[in-house]
C-alpha cells in the first residue's frame, strides 16, 4: 500500500494527463511520426479516466491520515528517495481543496504541491489558486483529448487525412467507451457543471484570485463544457447516435432555456447541431463510394424501432421548454422523413413518412424561421464552425425543395395578409393582431444567415442557377454546340424560389425580400448573379417602363432615389444654417426610410463584392447613383439614411476610377465645407450635423459613415491638387476636421449606445493610420510652397502625413489623446470583463500604437530632412516625448502603459506585436534604456505584470513561424504568425540592449540583479528562493524543449529564425564579461545546456539552411566560451565531456534520453573512446557539423534585360543597398520596387502604355532576381559565420583546453582527420571563394598544434618504430599534398589567403626539422664510414619524401611562392622569403636554388635592397613609422644568407652584384648615438618597439652575417668575394671604426663586433687589396684603411683579453635586467670569446701572409712579456707602461690570453660535464633544480609551478641541451684561442730571440709594405738588448710547468678527439726550446 500512497509530484489530476494531451494532439493535429504507438500506450493507460470521465479519486479516512501525519511523520514523493516533511499550512490546504472538489486527500495533495512547482508560471497567484487552475486544466486535456479521438473516427461528413492504422485504433477506442454509456455521462457533466455554480463554491473557499484569474479559470470550465458537447457534436457529424442515445440527447434538449437576449449558449447549440446530424440523410444525394456502408450504418434505415421510438417522442411529447427548439427539431425531422420517403429503402417506413407534412406545420406553428434566426444565428459560437453552417444550410435548402407546397401555402397566406393589411390601411383601423409572418421570417432568416460567411464557402450559389444570358460565349469557348449542363433539380427549385417571390411582390415582403436578397448577394459570384437579376427584373426603357417594371430592380430603385432627390431639393432654403433645426416639411415616412435603407444595404453589399457591378452603375447615363445621392446628402433627411448614403459611396469608392471623381464631386458639393462664402457666419455641411444634429441625438452614424467613407478614399486614390481654384490645394480640410472636430472631442460627447464611442475613435484612427502608413518624408514637404487663388497668394498645404507626423512630434493634444487612450485601453483590458464596444476599442487601440510605431520608424528621415531644410518647425523625437508625465495618472508611464500590452497578448496579439514592436524601436537608444529600467522597476506590482507580460508573449505555444516573407510583401497575417514575430521583436530586443551599457532593459528582463553588480547575480530555477520566471527561462525552455528526444530541439525545426535569436541571446550572455559567470555557472549546473544541445548537432533544417548554421555557430562560440572557461577553472570533467561529446568517433551504446551521465563516464579520457581494434567508427561530431556547411554556393544568373539599361539597373539596385541588423549588405526590394515602378510611371506616349505589362513583367523578374541576390549574401555570411565558430571550436578545443584530456596520438589523429576533411572540402570544384580566407585560417591553426603535437611526442618517446610520431607517414604526405594543392588552387589573387597557407606549410616542414641534439665531444670515436653508413633516421627520411612531394609540384609552385616573396602584402611577402629559405635548406640537389636564380627573382630579390634603403633609414628616427620595412628586410636578409651558403649560390649573390648594392645603402652611415647615457629611459620605452640603436642592430647584423657567409662559402674565388666586402668595409669605414672604438659593451655591441672582426679578420688583408684592379692613389688610401683596421682590432685585444676584462664582463652582465632569458649570459660569453678567437686569427693571418718564416715577418707585438694581470686595476698609478711600446699591444697580452683561456676551458669543461651527468639522470633531478632549468626559458612569477610535470621536464631537458651545447661551443673557442695565441707567441718569439737585432734601425716589416705601415705604425723603431732579454726571462717565468700541463691537457680532452695532430704540443715544446736557449 505504502507504494501506492506515494505522491505524484507532477499531480497525478494534471501532469499525465496533459502528457495525453500533448501526445493525442501530436498524434492527430500534428501528424507526427511513432505517434501511434505513443498514442496506444497513453489510451491503455488512460482508459478509467475517459470510463469515469470526469470523476474525481474518492476520499478516504485512510489517505486522510496519511496526509495529517505528512507534517510529522514526512510523506514519500515518487522520484525521491526517503520521505519529506511538509509544512501544516500546505496540510489544511490540501484539505480545503480535497472538501472543495470532493476528491481524494493524496490528489489534494498533489494538485498542491504541483501549484507549488508551477507558481512562477503564474506570477502573482498562491500555490492554492494555481493547483485550481491545474484542476481544471486537468479536466479540459482529457476532455479535448477525448474530443478530438472522436473527430479522427472515419465517417460521413469530413475526414482528417490520418493514417489507416490511427484511425482503427482511434475508432476502436471510441466505440468501446460508447458502448460503456459515453453520452449519458456527458449530457449530465454538461448539466451539472456550470459556471456560476462552480464560481460559488469556490468563492466560499476563497478560491478564486484577480481578474485574471477568474478569466482564466471560467474560460477552463467553459472550454470543458463545450468540448463535451463537441465531442457528441463530433460523434454525430460522423455517425448516428444509438436510440438510446438519441432519446437521451432530445430529453435533454427539451429542458434547455436560452440566454437573456433569445439566443443558445454554444453548448447547447453543439448539442442541438449534434441532434440535427442524428437526424439527417442529406449526404445520401452525393455519390461516394461507400454510400453503401452508409446507408448499413443509418438507423433511420435499418432500425425500423429507432425511427418509431424518435417519432413517438417528437410528435406525441409534451412541450418543451423552448418551443422554437421543438419547432426546429420537428422541422428537421419532417424533412428527414420525406427525404426518406424518397428513397427506395424508405418505402417500409410509410407509416411515419406520411405524417412529414403535419410535424412542417407544427414547426411553423411554433415560429421556427424566427427560433433559428433569433436562437442559433444569434449565438456566438455559431459562426465558428462550418458543419454548423453546412448543416443549416442543408435544413433551409431542404425545405424550400422538399416542401414546394408549404412554401406555396405560406407565399398566398403572405398575400392574402398583405390585402387585409392594405384594407386596414384604407380604412384607418388597426390591422388584425393575428397575422402570421413565416414567410417574412423565412426570408429574414435567408437574408441574415447568408450574410455571414466566415469559411467562404458561398454557399449562397445554390440559391442562383446560371441562365443562358450568363452562358458568355468567353466563358464556353466553342463548345457552343455541346448541350449545357443542367443544373440539379434543387438548385432550380431554388433559383425559381428566389424569381417567383419577387414577382408581384405585396408591400409588406418589400423589405424581407430585399434583405434575402442582400444575404444571398453575399460572395465574389452571388453578387453578379444578383446584379443581373435586378437588371433583368427593370422594364425596357421609356416613361411608361417605370410603372410597368418590377419593383425589385435598378429602374425602380434608381428612378425613387431621383424622385426623392428631385422633391426633397425643392425643401433647402437659403445656404443659412437655420433648416436644420425645422421640421421637414415634405419627408420621407419611416417605411419608405426602412425601404431607402434596405435598399442602399442591398446595392453595397453587391458592389461592395463586385467591381463590374459598380462600374456598370456608376456609369449609367440615366441614374447617376453617386450624383443622385451626394445630392440627398445635401437635403434634409435623417442621419441614419445619411449614413447608409455614405457607407454606399464609401463601396463605390473601392475603384480607383471612380474614386478619383467622388472626390471631385464631393469637394464640390461641400459636404464638408471646405471654402467659407464671404461673409458666412457659421460653418455648414457635415460639421453643424456632427455637432448639432448628431450630438443632440447622441448617435453617430454619420461621423462613422464619413470616416469609412474617406478610408476608403485613401486607400484607393488621394488628389493632390483637391479643391484647386477655389483653395489651398490638398486634404488638409478634411484631415483637420477629423482631428478636431471628430477625433480630439470623441471622449467628451455623450452617446446613448457605449459602444459607439469606441466605433467613432476606431473610424476616425483607421482614417490616421492609413495616412501616416502610406505617407514618405520627401524634401518638398519642407519647403514653404505658395498657391494663386482668386487673386491671392495663400500658403499651401502639405500632405496629411506631414501633418500628422508634425502632430505626433510635439506634445500635441492629438498625442496626448492618442497616449491616453493608450491608458484607458489597458486600464479596461486589465478588467477582463466583457463591456459594450470592446473589440471597437481594441481595434481602436491597434490603431493607436501602429500610428506611434510608424512615427517612430519613420522619424529619423522626418528630422533629417527638417534640419536640412532650415524649416522653423519644432519637433521632438518621439521617444522623449513618450518619456513625458501623463496628465491622468501624473506619472511618466506612457512607455510602461504600452509595454503592459504584452500582458495582454493571449486576448489581443496584435497589440502585443505592435507594443514589442514600439519597444524595440524606442531600445535603440542608450539614454532612455536607464530610464526605462527604473519606469519598469520603481512599482513593484507594475515590474511583475510586465515581466510576466514579456515572458508570456515568448511562452506562448501558439506561435508559429510562416515562410519567410522575404519579398516584403505584407501577407495577410494569420495569429499564429503575429505571436512568433512578437517573440522575434522581444528577443531582438533583448539582443540590442545587452549590447548598450547597463543597467539595461535586457539584463532586467533577464533576471540578473540591477540593485548591485550584475556579476554577483545568482541565477536559480523560476520559483527557487523566490526567483520569478524571467525571459531567460522562457528562452531556454523555448530551447529545451524536446531536447531531451533523439530528434532534438523542436524549435530549430519549427521555428528556425526564432531559435537563432535565442542562441545569440545565450551566446551574448555568455560572451559578455559581466553576465557570463552568472550563465555559464546556471547553464552548467542547473541546465546542463550546451552538452544537451550540442548533441543534437549538425542542426539540418530542409528548406532552412541559413537559420540552422546561424543556429549552430551561436552555440559553437558558446560552446567554445565553455571550453575555454573550464579549462581556465580546472572543471576538468565539464571539459571532459564536452570533448568526448565534440571528439568521439566510437558508437555511443545507448542514446541516453535525460542529460544525467554517471560519474563513470565522465571520468574516461579521450583515449578511453578511440580503440584501434574497433569495427565501425562513427564521424567525429565536429566533422559532421563541418559536413553540414555546404561550400558551394549557387550565383543567380545574370539579368536577361529587353527595355531597361543593364548597368543603369545595376547601379539602382546598388544604390538601393543598405546594412540591416545582421550586419548583411542587402538590397532593399521594397524601395528598389518605388524607384522601378516610378520609373516605368513617368513613360509618356501610346508605345509606353502598350508595353506597361511586358515592362511591369521585367520588373518583376528584376525583383526576383534581387531578392535571390539577398539570399545569396545571407546564405554565404551565414555560412562564414558557422565556419569561424567552427574553427573557434577547434582552436579553443587544441590551445585552452588541458593537454592531457587527449593524449597526443589521439591529438594527431584527431587533426589528421580535420585536416583532411577541411581540404576535401575547400578543394571541391565548385567551392565559394568567400570562405577560403576562414578555411586557411582553421589549416594554420590546424598544422601548428600538428607539428607541436609530433615534436612533443618526439621529445617524450623520442621518434616511434615504423612511422614518424602515431600519425603514419602516408597521412603526413597526404596533408602536405592537399596542402600544396590549396596553395595552387588560390591562383593569382588571395595572397593574404596564402600566407596562412605559407605559414602551415613552414610549421609543417618544421616536424622534419631534427632536433637540437647535446654536444657530448664524443663523436670522434665513430669514423666518418660508419657515419655515412648509418640508416637514415626518421626526420631525413620525412625531409627527403616531403621534398620530392614538393619537387613533383614542379616550377608551378616555386613560381607562386618566388612571386609571393618578390611582391604584395608585407606578411604574405615575409611568410614566402621564410617558406624558400626552408626549402632551400632541405634542397640537397639545389633545383629551387637553380631556379631562383635562374628566373630572375634573385636578381630582383637583390636590387630590391637599394629600394629598402629609404624605408630602413626613416627607421632610424627616434619615433619610427611602421617596423614593418625592417621584418621584411629582415626575412629578405635570412634568405639570402640561405642562398649564400651554398658556394653556387655565394657566387650567383656576387654575380647579381649583392656587395655592390649593399655598398650604395645609405643606411650604414646612420649610426645613432650610444644608448648608454638612457639606460634608465630605455627600460620605460614600449618594450615592444626597440630603440633606435637596437633597430640600427637589427639592420646591420644580418647584412655582417650575410658577408661573412659569403666568404666563408667562396673560399675557392675567395679572393673576387673578399675585395668587394672589404670595398664596403672602407666605404663605411666610420661607421666601423666607431662601432670598434665603442665603449659599450652591451650584448648588442658584442654582437656586432663578434661579427665585424670575423670579417675584417677575412678580408682587412695586403693580398686582398692587390686582388682588385685599383690604382695607385686608391691603393693607398685603401691600405692606410686596412692598417687602421688592424691597429683598432689589436687595441680592442687589448681591451677584451687584457686588464679591462674583468671590469667589461661585469658591466656586460649588468646590462641584462632580471626579465631576461638566463641564455644572454652565455650568448655574452660566447660573442666575447668570438672577438678574441677573431682577432687572434687576424693576427695568425697576418703573421703567414706577410712571410712563411719568422725571419721576414712582421711584428704586432712588442716585445715584453708583462701581462696585463700583472698591474693592479685598482691603483691606475702603478700601471704606467713603458713609454716606447704604448701604442703596440704587448706579447704579454698574448700570454694572459693563452692561460685565461685555459683556465676558461676547464671551467666550461667541468660545466659541461655536469650538465651531461643531469640530461642523463632528468628523472632523478630534485623538484627544485627542475624549478631552476625551467626558469631559465619560462619567465614570470609563479608560471612554472602552474606547468604539469611532463612539461617541466621536457622544459628542463630543452635547457639543459642548450647549456651542454653552449659549453663544447666555448671549449671550441677556448681551445681555438689556445692554438691561435700558441702560434703567434711562438712566431714573436722566434723573431725576437732569433732574427731581431737590438736597437736596429732596419725597419721590421716587408720591403713592399714600407709606404702603408712600416716600423713607426708599430713603435717599434728601437728595441734594445735589454728588452729582449727582459723578454727571454718573462716569458720563462710566465710559461712555467704548470701552465705547460695545463695545455696537453686541453689537447689530451678536447683536440684529440677532433684531430691526429697534436698541434699545441709541438707548438709547446717549440716554445719552451726557444724560452730556454741562449741566443747566438
Amino acid at each position: 500500500m505504502a507504494a501506492q500512497m506515494a505522491v505524484n509530484s507532477g499531480a497525478s489530476l494534471w501532469g499525465p494527463l496533459k502528457e495525453l494531451w500533448e501526445t493525442v494532439e501530436g498524434a492527430v493535429w500534428r501528424k507526427q511520426a511513432e505517434s501511434v504507438h505513443l498514442l496506444d500506450l497513453q489510451l491503455k493507460k488512460h482508459k478509467p479516466h475517459f470510463l469515469k470521465l470526469f470523476q474525481n479519486p474518492p476520499k478516504s479516512s485512510e489517505q486522510r491520515e496519511k496526509v495529517r501525519k505528512a507534517s510529522t511523520e514526512g510523506i514519500a514523493i515518487q522520484g525521491q528517495q526517503g520521505s519529506r516533511l511538509l509544512p501544516e499550512q500546505l496540510l489544511s490546504e490540501a484539505f480545503i481543496l480535497s472538501d472543495l472538489f470532493d476528491l481524494g486527500e493524496l490528489a489534494a495533495l498533489e494538485l498542491l504541491l504541483a501549484g507549488e512547482h508551477q507558481q512562477p508560471h503564474f506570477p502573482g497567484l498562491t500555490r492554492g489558486l494555481v493547483a485550481v487552475l491545474l484542476y481544471w486544466d486537468g479536466k479540459r486535456c482529457i476532455a479535448n483529448s477525448l474530443r478530438t479521438l472522436i473527430q479522427s473516427r472515419h465517417g460521413k461528413t469530413f475526414t482528417l487525412d490520418l493514417s489507416g492504422e490511427l484511425v482503427y485504433l482511434t475508432t476502436r477506442f471510441t466505440d468501446e467507451l460508447m458502448a460503456e454509456g459515453l453520452t449519458k455521462r456527458i449530457l449530465t457533466l454538461v448539466s451539472d457543471i456550470s459556471v456560476t455554480g462552480e464560481f460559488e463554491r469556490l468563492q466560499k473557499e476563497r478560491g478564486l484570485g484577480n481578474e485574471k484569474h477568474r478569466k482564466e479559470v471560467g474560460d477552463l470550465i467553459k472550454e470543458c463544457r463545450q468540448s463535451l458537447a463537441d465531442c457528441l457534436f463530433a460523434w454525430a457529424c460522423q455517425s448516428p447516435l444509438s436510440k438510446d442515445n438519441t432519446l437521451a440527447l432530445i430529453g435533454h434538449l427539451e429542458t434547455v432555456t436560452p440566454e437573456a437576449d433569445g439566443s443558445l449558449d454554444s453548448v447547447n447549440l453543439a448539442l442541438v447541431m449534434a441532434l440535427l446530424y442524428c437526424l439527417d440523410v442529406s449526404f445520401l444525394e452525393q455519390a461516394t463510394e461507400d454510400r453503401e456502408d452508409l446507408l448499413q450504418a443509418l438507423p433511420l434505415l435499418t432500425e425500423r424501432d429507432y425511427v418509431s421510438a424518435v417519432h413517438t417522442r417528437l410528435v406525441e411529447g409534451q412541450s418543451w421548454k423552448l418551443p422554437g427548439l421543438q419547432a426546429l427539431v420537428r422541422l428537421t425531422w419532417a424533412l428527414s422523413l420525406r427525404a426518406l420517403s424518397q428513397l427506395p429503402h424508405g418505402s417500409a417506413l410509410v407509416e411515419y413518412t406520411e405524417a412529414d407534412e403535419a410535424l412542417a406545420d407544427q414547426a411553423l406553428l411554433g415560429g421556427v424561421f424566427l427560433f433559428v434566426t433569433e436562437g442559433i444565428l444569434g449565438c456566438e459560437g455559431f459562426t465558428q464552425e462550418e458543419f454548423y453552417t453546412r448543416r443549416l444550410h442543408t435544413l433551409i435548402t431542404d425545405f424550400l425543395a422538399l416542401m414546394p407546397m408549404k412554401v406555396k401555402q405560406l407565399r398566398n397566406r403572405a398575400d392574402e395578409d398583405a390585402r387585409l393589411v392594405h384594407m386596414a390601411l384604407q380604412m384607418g383601423s388597426e390591422p388584425p393582431a393575428s397575422l402570421r409572418k413565416d414567410l417574412e421570417h423565412l426570408m429574414i432568416l435567408v437574408g441574415e444567415f447568408y450574410s455571414k460567411d466566415p469559411f467562404n464557402l458561398e454557399l449562397a450559389l445554390d440559391f442562383w442557377c446560371p441562365s443562358e444570358s450568363l452562358q458568355h460565349t468567353s466563358l464556353m469557348g466553342s463548345y457552343m454546340s455541346v448541350a449545357i449542363q443542367r443544373p440539379p433539380h434543387k438548385q432550380v427549385v431554388l433559383s425559381k424560389f428566389v424569381r417567383q417571390m419577387g414577382d408581384l411582390l405585396p408591400p409588406t415582403l418589400y423589405i424581407p425580400y430585399l434583405r434575402m436578397l442582400k444575404g444571398l448577394a453575399n460572395g465574389a459570384q452571388c453578387s453578379h448573379y444578383c446584379f443581373s437579376l435586378l437588371k433583368t427584373n427593370g422594364a425596357p426603357h421609356g416613361e411608361q417602363g417605370a410603372v410597368s417594371g418590377s419593383v425589385v430592380s435598378w429602374e425602380h430603385f434608381f428612378h425613387s432615389l431621383m424622385l426623392y432627390h428631385e422633391n426633397l431639393r425643392r425643401d433647402v432654403p437659403s445656404s443659412h444654417a437655420t433648416q436644420y433645426r425645422t421640421a421637414p416639411l415634405r419627408g420621407i415616412t419611416q417605411r419608405e426610410l426602412d425601404g431607402l435603407t434596405s435598399f442602399l444595404q442591398l446595392l453595397t453589399t453587391i458592389i461592395t463584392w463586385s467591381e463590374n457591378a459598380r462600374l456598370a452603375l456608376c456609369e449609367h447615363p440615366q441614374w447617376t447613383p453617386v450624383v443622385v445621392m451626394l445630392g440627398l446628402l445635401q437635403c434634409s433627411v435623417p442621419p441614419v439614411l445619411k449614413g447608409d448614403i455614405l457607407l454606399t459611396l464609401a463601396a463605390f469608392a473601392k475603384s480607383p476610377e471612380i474614386a478619383a471623381s467622388l472626390w471631385q464631386s464631393l469637394e464640390y458639393t461641400q459636404i464638408l465645407q471646405t471654402v467659407r462664402a464671404p461673409g458666412q457666419r457659421q460653418v455648414a455641411g457635415i460639421e453643424v450635423e456632427l455637432n448639432e444634429i448628431e450630438s443632440g441625438c447622441e448617435e453617430y452614424p454619420m461621423t462613422r459613415a464619413f470616416c469609412q467613407l474617406i478610408s476608403s478614399l485613401i486607400e484607393s486614390a488621394l488628389p493632390v491638387n483637391l479643391g484647386a481654384g477655389t483653395r489651398a490645394p490638398g486634404f488638409q480640410p478634411y484631415l483637420s476636421f477629423l482631428r478636431d472636430a471628430v477625433f480630439l472631442c470623441f471622449p467628451t460627447r455623450a452617446y446613448r449606445r457605449p459602444a459607439e464611442k469606441w466605433e467613432v475613435a476606431e473610424g476616425v484612427l483607421e482614417v490616421f493610420h492609413k495616412l501616416l502608413r502610406d505617407y514618405e518624408p520627401t524634401p518638398s514637404d519642407f519647403l514653404p510652397e505658395a498657391v494663386e487663388v482668386g487673386g491671392e497668394t495663400v500658403a499651401s498645404h502639405k500632405p496629411p502625413g506631414h501633418s500628422l507626423m508634425f502632430h505626433l512630434l510635439n506634445d500635441s493634444p492629438t498625442l496626448a489623446l492618442c497616449l491616453s487612450l493608450l491608458q484607458e485601453g489597458v486600464r479596461m483590458l486589465d478588467t477582463y470583463a466583457p463591456f459594450p464596444g470592446k473589440k471597437q476599442l481594441e481595434s481602436a487601440v491597434l490603431h493607436c500604437l501602429c500610428l506611434l510605431e510608424l512615427a517612430l520608424q519613420k522619424q529619423a528621415l522626418f528630422m533629417d530632412l527638417l534640419r536640412e531644410s532650415q524649416a522653423s518647425l519644432l519637433v521632438s523625437p518621439l521617444e522623449q516625448l513618450l518619456q513625458g508625465v501623463s496628465s491622468h495618472t501624473r506619472k511618466a508611464d506612457h512607455i510602461t502603459n504600452i509595454a503592459r500590452y504584452l500582458y495582454h497578448s493571449s486576448t489581443n496579439p496584435e497589440a502585443a506585436f505592435q507594443s514589442a514592436k514600439i519597444l524595440r524601436r524606442i531600445a535603440r537608444y542608450p539614454n532612455i534604456q536607464n530610464r526605462l529600467v527604473g519606469d519598469f522597476t520603481h512599482d513593484q506590482a507594475v515590474s511583475e505584470k510586465l515581466m510576466a507580460g514579456f515572458v508570456e508573449c515568448l511562452d506562448n505555444e501558439e506561435a508559429e513561424e510562416g515562410l519567410e516573407n522575404i519579398e516584403g510583401v505584407d501577407v495577410d497575417k494569420s495569429v499564429a504568425r503575429i505571436r512568433h514575430e512578437t517573440q522575434v521583436h522581444i528577443l531582438n530586443l533583448l539582443i540590442t540592449s545587452l549590447e548598450l551599457p547597463g543597467p539595461n532593459l535586457a539584463l532586467y528582463l533577464l533576471g540578473y540583479n540591477i540593485k548591485k553588480a550584475v556579476s554577483s547575480t545568482n541565477l536559480q530555477d523560476p520559483g527557487v528562493l523566490g526567483c520569478p520566471r524571467s525571459c531567460l527561462h522562457a528562452i531556454l525552455s523555448l530551447l529545451q524543449r524536446g531536447s531531451e528526444k533523439r530528434s532534438g530541439p523542436e524549435i530549430t525545426q519549427e521555428a528556425p529564425h526564432l531559435a537563432e535569436l535565442c542562441y545569440q541571446v545565450i551566446y551574448q550572455l555568455c560572451a559578455c564579461s559581466e553576465t557570463s559567470g552568472p550563465t555559464m555557472r546556471y547553464l552548467r549546473t542547473s541546465q546542463d545546456f550546451l552538452f544537451s544541445h550540442l548533441q543534437h548537432l549538425p542542426f539540418v533544417a530542409p528548406g532552412n539552411e541559413i537559420a540552422s548554421l546561424t543556429q549552430m555557430s551561436w552555440l559553437m562560440k558558446t560552446a567554445a566560451i565553455e571550453l575555454r572557461l573550464t579549462s581556465l577553472n580546472r572543471q576538468r570533467s565539464h571539459t571532459q565531456r564536452l570533448l568526448n561529446l565534440l571528439l568521439n568517433d566510437q558508437p555511443h551504446t545507448q542514446h541516453t534520453a535525460d542529460s544525467e551521465f554517471g560519474m563513470e563516464e565522465d571520468t574516461k579520457s579521450v583515449s578511453g573512446f578511440l580503440h584501434f581494434d574497433t569495427v565501425s567508427k562513427v564521424r567525429r561530431k565536429l566533422l559532421s557539423v563541418l559536413d553540414a556547411i555546404n561550400f558551394s554556393q549557387e550565383v543567380p544568373e545574370l539579368l536577361q534585360l529587353d527595355f531597361f539599361e543593364r548597368a543603369q539597373i545595376e547601379q539602382v539596385i546598388t544604390n538601393c543597398e543598405h546594412v540591416n541588423e545582421q550586419g548583411h549588405t542587402v538590397s532593399n526590394v521594397k524601395l528598389l520596387h518605388r524607384v522601378l515602378v516610378a520609373e516605368v510611371n513617368a513613360l509618356q506616349g501610346m508605345a509606353a502604355i502598350g508595353q506597361r505589362p511586358m515592362l511591369m513583367e521585367e520588373v518583376n523578374s528584376i525583383l526576383q532576381q534581387v531578392v535571390e541576390r539577398n539570399r545569396v549574401r545571407r546564405s554565404l555570411s551565414a555560412k562564414r559565420h558557422a565556419l569561424q565558430s567552427w574553427r573557434s571550436v577547434v582552436e579553443t578545443i587544441l590551445t585552452a583546453c588541458p593537454a592531457d584530456l587527449i593524449p597526443p596520438d589521439q591529438r594527431q589523429l584527431i587533426i589528421r582527420d580535420l585536416l583532411l576533411d577541411l581540404h576535401d572540402k575547400v578543394l571541391a570544384e565548385d567551392t565559394a571563394v568567400e570562405l577560403m580566407p576562414v578555411v586557411a585560417g582553421a589549416v594554420f591553426t590546424l598544422t601548428a598544434h600538428l607539428s607541436q603535437s609530433v615534436l612533443s611526442e618526439q621529445q617524450q618517446g623520442a621518434g616511434l618504430e615504423g612511422g614518424f610520431a602515431s600519425i603514419a607517414n602516408s597521412a603526413l604526405h597526404l596533408i602536405l599534398r592537399k596542402l600544396l594543392d590549396f596553395i595552387l588552387c588560390t591562383g593569382g589573387g588571395f595572397q593574404r589567403l596564402r600566407a596562412h597557407l605559407y605559414g602551415s606549410l613552414l610549421y609543417y616542414l618544421q616536424i622534419a626539422q631534427k632536433p637540437e641534439e647535446p654536444d657530448t665531444l664524443q663523436t670522434g670515436g665513430s669514423s666518418m664510414w660508419s657515419r655515412l653508413m648509418a640508416p637514415e633516421d626518421g626526420y631525413s627520411q620525412l625531409q627527403r619524401e616531403s621534398l620530392a612531394i614538393i619537387e613533383s609540384y614542379g616550377t608551378t609552385l616555386m613560381e607562386v611562392v618566388c612571386r609571393d616573396a618578390c611582391d604584395g602584402h608585407e606578411i604574405g611577402r615575409m611568410l614566402a622569403l621564410a617558406v624558400l629559405d626552408r626549402i632551400l635548406s632541405i634542397d640537397r640537389q639545389s633545383a629551387w636554388l637553380l631556379f631562383v636564380c635562374n628566373s630572375g627573382y634573385l636578381r630582383v630579390l637583390v636590387e630590391s635592397l637599394r629600394q629598402d634603403d629609404g624605408a630602413l633609414q626613416t627607421l632610424l628616427c627616434p619615433q619610427p613609422p611602421l617596423l614593418k620595412p625592417l621584418y621584411i628586410y629582415e626575412s629578405k636578409m635570412a634568405l639570402l644568407t640561405r642562398v649564400a651558403k651554398s658556394a653556387q649560390g655565394a657566387v650567383e649573390l656576387l654575380r647579381c652584384g649583392l656587395v655592390a648594392q649593399l655598398v650604395e645603402c645609405q643606411v650604414f652611415h646612420m649610426l645613432p648615438e650610444s644608448d648608454s647615457h638612457r639606460v634608465f629611459g630605455q627600460r620605460e620605452r614600449s618594450a615592444f618597439i626597440p630603440s633606435p640603436l637596437e633597430r640600427y642592430r637589427q639592420i646591420l647584423l644580418p647584412t655582417l652575417r650575410l658577408l661573412q657567409v659569403i666568404l666563408t662559402s667562396t673560399s675557392t674565388h675567395h679572393q673576387q668575394g673578399a675585395a668587394q666586402v672589404l670595398q664596403w668595409l672602407i666605404v663605411h669605414a666610420d661607421t666601423i671604426q666607431s662601432i670598434l672604438r665603442g665603449q659599450d659593451m652591451s650584448l648588442g655591441a658584442l654582437q656586432e663586433l663578434s661579427l665585424l672582426t670575423g670579417i675584417i679578420s677575412k678580408t682587412a688583408l695586403p693580398g686582398t687589396l692587390e686582388m682588385g684592379d685599383i690604382n695607385s692613389t686608391a691603393l693607398l688610401e685603401f691600405q692606410g684603411h686596412v692598417g687602421r683596421f688592424q691597429r683598432q682590432c689589436l687595441s680592442l685585444l687589448g681591451r677584451l683579453a687584457g686588464a679591462e676584462r674583468v671590469r667589461l664582463l661585469k658591466q656586460a652582465e649588468e646590462s641584462i635586467t632580471p626579465g631576461d632569458p638566463a641564455d644572454r649570459r652565455e650568448e655574452l660569453e660566447v660573442a666575447m670569446q668570438q672577438i678574441c678567437a677573431n682577432i687572434m686569427e687576424y693576427c695568425q693571418t697576418l703573421l703567414l701572409q706577410s712571410s712563411s718564416d719568422a725571419q721576414f715577418s712582421i711584428c704586432l707585438f712588442s716585445p715584453t712579456a708583462i701581462e696585463p694581470a700583472a698591474r693592479d686595476p685598482t691603483r691606475p698609478d702603478l700601471s704606467v707602461p713603458s713609454a716606447p711600446y704604448s701604442r703596440v699591444p704587448s706579447l704579454g697580452l698574448v700570454l694572459y690570453l693563452l692561460k685565461s683561456s685555459a683556465q676558461d676551458f676547464f671551467k666550461y669543461h667541468d660545466s659541461h660535464r655536469q650538465s651531461l651527468s643531469k640530461l642523463d639522470s632528468l628523472e632523478q633531478l630534485s623538484p627544485e633544480e627542475l624549478k631552476e632549468l625551467c626558469q631559465a626559458i619560462v619567465t614570470g612569477a609563479g608560471v612554472v609551478e602552474k606547468l604539469p610535470s611532463v612539461q617541466r621536464s621536457q622544459l628542463a631537458k630543452r635547457r639543459l641541451v642548450q647549456l651542454i651545447n653552449n659549453r663544447a661551443k666555448l671549449m671550441a673557442l677556448c681551445s681555438y684561442i689556445i692554438e691561435t695565441c700558441l702560434f703567434v707567441l711562438w712566431r714573436h718569439l722566434e723573431y725576437y730571440l732569433l732574427y731581431c737585432t737590438p736597437t736596429d734601425p732596419k725597419d721590421s716589416l716587408l720591403p713592399g709594405y714600407k709606404a702603408a705601415s712600416g716600423g713607426r705604425a708599430l713603435g717599434l723603431a728601437h728595441v734594445s738588448q735589454q728588452d729582449l732579454e727582459q723578454l727571454q726571462s718573462d716569458v720563462g717565468g710566465s710559461f712555467g710547468e704548470a701552465v705547460q700541463r695545463k695545455l696537453l691537457e686541453v689537447e689530451s680532452l678536447y683536440s684529440k678527439g677532433r684531430s691526429r695532430y697534436t698541434f699545441i704540443q709541438a707548438l709547446t715544446r717549440r716554445i719552451r726550446g726557444l724560452v730556454r736557449q741562449t741566443k747566438t
